[in-house]
């Protein structure tokens, strides 16, 4: 068994009668609470399925000609895993049937591709003031969206509050993502939302990372500590609602107990995997954003223990053009600017089953929350198609593979690269070169094949390349596809 799951309404119902403790209660036969009527169910996996019921209580579940037996452990918990089913847009009964008579079922379930989309504000924004997003709206077709409640609490909590819609998701990156990944496959496509804005990537970590990452043992010792922050959360918690917006950004920003309250009841929920854009809210420093590159492959890893999927897949959003406070430094590779953090994203990549959406042409010099959305939904439904469904589709652009030095010149390689041009007919631009001496200078650049040649008269030794590694970079360099390429740096500087 996974978890132990609760039933609020059957304990509040419980104090109420002044009756057992909830050590001794019987429990009700429930269904876990990403389980509802039109949810999608994940194809080509196994299917776990769980809930409660009294022990020694025989359950039985039924879906798709397929039926499942277990009986209720001692701690009132069933689980049944459903066998891999092919892709289905047909309605579909999901029954469960405890043998004392009782039973639980969601109508209208369908079987298809399930993500889990989760972040801070650029996930969580909606498409309503996204044009060409919202315009997708009237040809949407086999979409689902799960919107789980945000709130927070202090220990793993066992449900969540929401539903599944027949509809798309509210977000406008998840449903440009799911949009683009329904024209591709071809089946149902089923989004689970669980973002909130201004949150850290360490509001979404279990209590147990404190093991692994120092720096989370430390921000969870200060916030065990803080009875005065502990004593606002539970009076938050028990006051009405919904939260002014001083509450509401008070508690999102707490670390572990948004991951308690909106991600782990979640968990088994089967699924592909989980697309992930965040990483604003850890940009405070340079430290930050180096810590970030340690930090997220920790998490990554540590979800997929949480669900047991070695391959859980997980598609990351590289933050975009950001140069807010930068003044005339947008462009500068050696500024404290947002592309350290896009550094530390790319870390991922050392990880299997790791995609990143690079978005380096995208964003806004002053608006941390851009509304170019589209072409990130497009991308990330790109990648999820080549590299998790094995489509034959062009789903990156360049990516440097090495630099070449050739007298008073350096020579870039490039995957991914047929076809490299630039957007607007001219010189390649955002390269900078140096020596040893650390001295960044503008490269000149002309294309040659799949390469880049660069140079510069201000140099006779060049040694280090950095593209695009900077606040908000003019980029121009693309494939054949269109798709941007990725930023890099051949140096080991420090920052």
């Amino acid at each position: 068994m996974h978890k132990p799951l609760y039933c609020l309404i059957f304990f509040a119902a419980l104090e109420l009668s002044g009756g057992f403790s909830p050590c001794t209660a019987h429990a009700e036969l429930t269904i876990a609470s990403p389980f509802t009527d039109y949810a999608v169910l994940q194809r080509d996996l196994l299917v776990p399925v769980w809930g409660t019921a009294d022990a020694g209580t025989t359950v039985t579940v039924e879906f798709a000609g397929q039926e499942k037996t277990v009986i209720a452990d001692d701690d009132d918990q069933w689980i049944v895993e459903l066998a891999p089913m092919a892709a289905s847009s047909e309605p579909r009964k999901l029954a469960v049937n405890g043998s004392d008579g009782s039973s639980v079922q969601c109508n209208d379930v369908v079987v298809g591709e399930v993500w889990i989309c989760s972040g801070q504000s650029n996930m969580q924004m909606g498409y309503g003031g996204v044009p060409e997003i919202k315009a997708l709206v009237p040809s949407m077709e086999n979409l689902r969206s799960f919107t789980v409640v945000n709130t927070v609490a202090f220990t793993e909590q066992d449900s969540c509050k929401g539903e599944w819609v027949r509809q798309q998701p509210n977000s406008a990156v998840a449903f440009a993502f799911a949009y683009f990944l329904e024209q591709a496959a071809d089946v149902p496509v089923g989004i689970i939302q669980a973002s909130w804005g201004s949150s850290s990537i360490e509001g979404w970590m279990p209590r147990d990372m404190t093991k692994k990452l120092p720096h989370f043992d430390k921000r969870m010792e200060e916030f065990d500590a803080d009875k005065k922050a502990l004593a606002r959360i539970q009076s938050l918690l028990d006051g009405p609602k919904p939260w002014d917006r001083n509450s509401d950004i008070f508690l999102r920003t707490r670390p572990n107990i948004l991951y308690n309250a909106v991600m782990h009841p979640l968990v088994p929920y089967a699924c592909r995997g989980l697309v992930w854009y965040q990483g604003e809210a850890n940009t405070k420093s340079v430290a930050d954003m180096l810590q970030y590159g340690e930090t997220l492959p920790a998490w990554i890893q540590r979800y997929r223990e949480e669900w047991g999927r070695a391959d859980l897949h997980f598609l990351v959003v590289m933050l975009p053009g950001y140069a807010k406070g930068l003044n005339n430094e947008a462009e500068s590779p050696s500024a404290k600017s947002w592309a350290w953090m896009r550094e530390s994203q790319l870390n991922a990549l050392e990880l299997p089953h790791i995609s990143v959406a690079n978005t380096i042409d995208l964003g806004h010099a002053t608006n941390i929350h851009p509304s170019d959305k589209l072409p990130v939904g497009k991308r990330l439904a790109l990648l999820a198609a080549h590299d998790v469904l094995g489509m034959e589709v062009e789903a990156r652009g360049p990516v440097m593979t090495r630099v070449e030095k050739q007298g008073k010149n350096l020579v870039v390689h490039f995957d991914h690269a047929e076809g490299l041009l630039t957007t607007d007919g001219k010189s390649p631009s955002a390269f900078w070169i140096a020596d040893d001496s650390a001295k960044w200078v503008k490269a000149n650049a002309e294309i040659k094949g799949s390469t880049v040649v660069l140079n510069s008269p201000d140099l006779n030794k060049p040694l280090y390349v950095r593209y695009a590694f900077a606040g908000k970079p003019g980029v121009n360099l693309v494939n054949a596809a269109g798709l941007p390429a990725y930023p890099f740096r051949s140096d080991t500087f420090k920052p």
